[in-house]
């Protein structure tokens, strides 16, 4: 049996080095010059490969159609995930959140470990060659690339989304889904920056973990997570931010938040109103003559300070003795919820994955065949799934290659 496999991703790697070792004669088409160029800019260039907690949990962190995934997370849990890049070779750890790496710190390790996996299986990988149509019949595929028509018995594919389009990831695939009969639901940014209002380009590079950031609009609920989040120059990013954007879509309209929108960030989490006064009040009697810009930093980072007191309504140079009831409650309101003024949210160009995509409702999630060209598959972000940070969409990659490429070889009988 011949089959193709578009996309030397995450997915298709996986998926195409399973079909191999089964017996398949493989062929990985990729328009780069190298296998696995996103792969190796995921998590910083670290690579968090995947989430150390249950099916359910991964399901749980699934923005886009959980359900359907349901099948391929619990045949190719995040436990067989850890286990098949150990039988690879790749030394992992767990960090906070669960949160699966390689040791090395390097996601080149995750990607050149997949890449040698798929050529010891025998996978015939045809670089530097962009595919430009995908036909399907009842006796098979065709796929044109470079100009030429090769025929396959099947066609796997796995060119990701819209995101990162340097990457080869150009949105290939959701035309040759198109052309097949298939609905696309329109694709979106997912796992962006959020820019603010204010200037924040003092701030940009200071990193605060074990916040909680919270997004508001009027009549529409609001969103919380704790973690870790980062300034840039004109806005926010990080795991929080970045998992926030995912969820807030429903405040954002084009990507532009709607009027009254506001972000909130909890700079003390672990103390509650009174706890966080009683820690004022010993502050603010230690320092006593002190002016307020020289008593904030064993509260906050030195930058931080002006946005704090200006939160607050407080002079920078007003002494610690100075400060009234009044003004060291509206301090601790600060603290506990530091207001911006979200404006949008980042562009499709700068998602981490991208959410839209095949509609599932035309494709098999036993197989991630399509329903209505059987012989063809759906893999990985080309599909409209997309999860919050955490190696999760990574482990969705890994999954739905898996339970697609062993759907082949039952059905084949290889």
């Amino acid at each position: 049996m011949r089959a193709a496999v578009i996309g030397a991703g995450a997915a298709g790697l996986t998926a195409a080095a399973e079909l191999a070792g089964a017996g398949a004669h493989v062929d990985l088409y990729e328009r780069n010059d190298r296998a696995g160029k996103k792969l190796c800019i995921t998590g910083k260039g670290r690579c968090n490969l995947t989430n150390n907690c249950t099916p359910a949990q991964v399901l749980e962190n699934v923005v886009s159609n959980p359900k359907f995934l349901y099948s391929a997370i619990n045949s190719f849990t995040p436990q067989d995930t850890m286990a098949y890049f150990r039988a690879l070779g790749v030394p992992l750890k767990e960090e906070r959140g669960r949160r699966v790496f390689p040791v090395s710190d390097r996601a080149a390790d995750i990607a050149q470990a997949l890449l040698a996996h798929a050529r010891a299986k025998g996978v015939n990988i045809i670089y530097s060659t962009r595919v430009t149509g995908v036909n399907a019949g009842a006796d098979g595929c065709e796929v044109i690339a470079g100009g030429v028509c090769e025929k396959y018995d099947v066609a796997v594919i796995a060119t990701g989304g819209a995101s990162y389009k340097a990457t080869g990831s150009s949105g290939d695939g959701y035309a040759f889904a198109r052309a097949l009969g298939n609905n696309i639901i329109t694709p979106r940014a997912a796992l962006v920056p959020i820019y603010l209002r204010e200037d924040v380009s003092s701030l940009a590079g200071l990193s605060l973990r074990n916040v909680t950031v919270s997004l508001r609009a009027p009549g529409k609920k609001t969103q919380s997570l704790f973690g870790e989040m980062l300034f840039m120059h004109k806005g926010v990013s990080g795991p929080v931010i970045l998992s926030l954007s995912d969820l807030c879509r429903d405040m954002t309209n084009g990507g532009g938040f709607v009027q009254g929108s506001v972000l909130e960030i909890d700079l003390k989490p672990a103390l509650d109103r009174e706890k966080l006064d009683k820690r004022l009040i010993r502050e603010l009697l230690a320092g006593h003559t002190k002016q307020m810009k020289n008593i904030m930093p064993a509260l906050v980072p030195g930058s931080l300070i002006p946005f704090v007191l200006a939160g607050a309504g407080i002079a920078q140079n007003m002494r610690a003795c100075d400060i009234t009831a009044a003004q060291r409650s509206a301090l601790a309101g600060a603290l506990k919820g530091l207001a911006f003024t979200p404006v949008k949210t980042g562009s499709i160009e700068e998602g981490i994955v991208t959410a839209g995509g095949v509609d599932v409702k035309e494709i098999d999630p036993r197989d991630f065949s399509d329903k209505k060209a059987g012989r063809v598959y759906f893999i990985g972000e080309v599909l409209d799934v997309d999860a919050l940070t955490g190696g999760y969409n990574l482990q969705i990659a890994f999954s739905t290659a898996m339970a697609c490429a062993r759907g082949i070889i039952k059905k084949y009988s290889l």
